[in-house]
């Protein structure tokens, strides 16, 4: 039986080898988002938004924040979250997106210092304001 299962294992390694690799890349989304923390794309990050005043914090640093960001959104680079962290204090309680250009840069570092620090309901931004302006939503400049 071993012998068998050997010879079968060396006959298809590279099959075999295939199929760990595929599966490896089918996980690994899943293993990123855990990584980061919960994502939203637009349209959940919109409902969070109207139905739950969420708070959007833009965390790019301030010339790509004026060039535009989503409506009403605080900015606070991630270079600064920690100093600043009393200026949003009191969003604890409320849901806040974090925003960064594409969704992978600073929002996922964001997200997981914002946990760190007792924030419950964060939630990375997929796509970041790249995806939100791809979607026609408005910005400010």
């Amino acid at each position: 039986m071993k012998v068998d299962l050997l010879k079968f294992v060396v006959d298809n390694i590279f099959l075999i080898a295939i199929a760990f690799v595929s599966g490896a890349m089918l996980l690994w989304p899943a293993v990123r988002r855990g990584a980061g923390g919960a994502s939203v794309n637009t349209l959940e990050a919109t409902q969070l938004i109207n139905r739950q005043d969420a708070l959007v914090l833009d965390v790019r640093n301030a010339e790509e924040y004026q060039k535009g960001h989503i409506l009403n959104a605080r900015n606070i680079p991630l270079s600064q979250l920690d100093a600043r962290l009393a200026a949003i204090e009191k969003y604890k309680s409320r849901p806040v997106i974090v925003a960064c250009d594409t969704g992978n840069g600073s929002g996922p570092a964001a997200v997981a210092a914002l946990r760190k620090h007792g924030f419950s309901q964060v939630f990375n931004l997929s796509g970041g304001t790249a995806a939100w302006q791809q979607a026609g939503l408005p910005v400010q400049k």
